[in-house]
């Protein structure tokens, strides 16, 4: 299965599980944190089987944990856990339970990518083109127009 595929499940996986997300979020039965922590208590031991299960009959994690350097450790723990993972999840959580997941989700889910895409040429080196400034401009241009 091909990056682009993968790519594909995921946005549709998001898709599905935030449109439940904001069903139940706005029958003002459950707040943004509980439904966080349903998710993430739902989610975390089947992340980790998948982990146990890719460890052993898949090339994409053919090294662990333990080959990990600090610098490394840290970018997870901060970049991917704290901010990725419980701020990213709040705010989106939050936003879910007073505002539409059409107006909510695009937001969000463009400026990932917009971000991704100047903080990778930024910080990691990628190379960057009229071409990706064009997508990341008409991806804004798209939103603000689903938004208004």
């Amino acid at each position: 299965m091909n990056a682009v595929m993968l790519a594909i499940g995921a946005g549709l996986c998001w898709g599905v599980g935030e449109v439940a997300t904001r069903s139940v979020l706005h029958t003002g039965k459950i707040g943004p944190f509980a439904a966080v922590t349903i998710r993430s208590s739902i989610a975390l031991p089947l992340i980790w089987a998948a982990w146990f299960v890719a460890r052993r009959f898949s090339q994409l994690e053919a090294r662990g944990i333990a080959d990990l350097d600090s610098a490394n450790w840290l970018k997870l723990v901060l970049g991917s856990g704290l901010i990725a993972g419980a701020a990213a999840m709040i705010f989106f959580y939050a936003a879910l339970s007073i505002g539409e997941v059409s107006r909510i989700k695009p937001i969000a889910f463009a400026l990932a990518p917009a971000t991704g895409v100047l903080l990778g040429w930024l910080i990691l080196g990628e190379p960057i083109s009229p071409r990706k400034l064009a997508g990341v401009a008409l991806i804004l241009v798209g939103v603000v127009t689903l938004t208004r």
